[in-house]
């Protein structure tokens, strides 16, 4: 039988196996590092997705919402500027003393206030009989890059052209929080449709690109450059490069 009991003295017995403790809790993950603005700015969409509809001037929500290959609607007011006034503006903008600061919308001189303004890059034709306006198509761009960040660093969150942009203009897109919309060239008849009024408010002496405020309504456009840094023209060259590779690589 097994039922016979342990008669050795308790200082003989093994003593009791206390309890094992919890384990300490583990301590608390360092919070993460921001990502950087371009992997917070989400996915662009393709052209044919959401139609976003905005008022100009732009404030700040309206840049940051955007993203490449949106489309938008822009009623408001536009500036039609192409190079020979942004050269103008440029030489108002960095004319300071050195040490005076970063330009303002209040530097002195200013045609109209840079706060949020949307720029234009066209040249219209003088306006038919019955019209406020004659063709109005935009410009290539690339021709304002070299006066754009000066620009982008007083204010203006907005810029309506055709072809892609320098390296220095997107840089102080991202910094600042721009924008860059593209519009349908070959379509300046079509676009003028938009335009609702003009009023001619600086360099007359420039004709065709004198400074003009267009007041515009459901402008159509289409985002180019987010203020994120995603490019459509990179991405549809890329996306080209792709589509000769796959071909290449079937044949």
């Amino acid at each position: 039988m097994n039922d016979r009991r342990d008669d050795r003295p308790p200082f003989m017995l093994a003593p009791p196996v206390p309890p094992t403790p919890p384990a300490p809790p583990a301590p608390p993950a360092p919070p993460a590092p921001p990502a950087p603005l371009a992997a917070r700015a989400g996915p662009a969409v393709e052209p044919a997705g959401e139609v976003v509809e905005l008022h100009a001037p732009l404030r700040p929500e309206d840049v940051d919402r955007l993203r490449a290959g949106m489309r938008v609607l822009l009623t408001g007011e536009l500036y039609a500027a192409r190079d020979a006034a942004h050269a103008r503006l440029y030489e108002l903008l960095t004319a300071a003393p050195p040490g005076a600061g970063t330009p303002t919308p209040a530097t002195p001189g200013l045609p109209f206030d840079l706060r949020g303004a949307v720029v234009y890059y066209v040249g219209p034709t003088p306006p038919p009989p019955g019209r406020v306006i004659g063709s109005a198509g935009p410009t290539t761009a690339g021709r304002m890059d070299r006066f754009t960040p000066a620009l982008i660093r007083a204010g203006i969150r907005g810029m309506i052209g055709k072809g892609s942009r320098s390296a220095a203009v997107k840089q102080a897109m991202q910094q600042y929080g721009a924008v860059y919309f593209a519009a349908v060239g070959g379509a300046g008849v079509l676009l003028a449709r938009h335009i609702k009024e003009v009023e001619t408010i600086a360099y007359e002496d420039l004709g065709p690109e004198a400074i003009r405020r267009l007041w515009v309504e459901k402008f159509p456009v289409i985002v180019a450059i987010d203020r994120y840094g995603s490019d459509l023209y990179a991405m549809a060259r890329s996306a080209w490069r792709s589509r000769g590779e796959n071909r290449a690589g079937g044949s």
